[in-house]
């Protein structure tokens, strides 16, 4: 698959499932897709505005920021999947800075390590998802 077609299939599975999650989610997973489609979003816009040599740190910032973001949102609903999601936005953390200090430049580890936790994180959105809906039909 070439890299365009992956990061397109990515950004479509993003989508889905963020309104996946708007529609049969509750707060929780409403607030934690909106999280991370954000991220995602301002992920990308830091590679079109910040110069190459200020991108690792923006991203690095920026998973920062979200896995603060998850970690309140966990601790305000007490969610199991943000919890998950929160420790993988953590590896994506810890990713970004290896990378950052280490100035190494993005090869195929780093782009498959980057998509492995990004759809992990989608997947425990959808498993979160569907909890609330089990919630709200008990």
């Amino acid at each position: 698959m070439s890299p365009v077609l992956s990061i397109v299939v990515l950004w479509l599975v993003l989508l889905a499932v963020v309104l996946f999650a708007l529609t049969k989610g509750g707060m929780a997973e409403r607030y934690g897709s909106l999280a991370i489609l954000t991220g995602g979003v301002l992920a990308w816009a830091v590679h079109g505005l910040f110069p190459s040599g200020g991108v690792p740190t923006a991203l690095l910032a920026l998973d920062g920021i979200l896995a603060v973001a998850l970690l309140f949102l966990a601790m305000r609903y007490g969610r199991a999947w943000l919890g998950a999601a929160m420790l993988l936005q953590g590896i994506q953390f810890s990713l970004h800075a290896y990378y950052f200090v280490g100035e190494r430049e993005h090869d195929l580890t780093y782009s498959l390590v980057n998509n492995l936790v990004t759809i992990a994180i989608l997947v425990a959105i959808i498993v979160g998802t569907f909890g609330a809906m089990r919630r709200r039909v008990a």
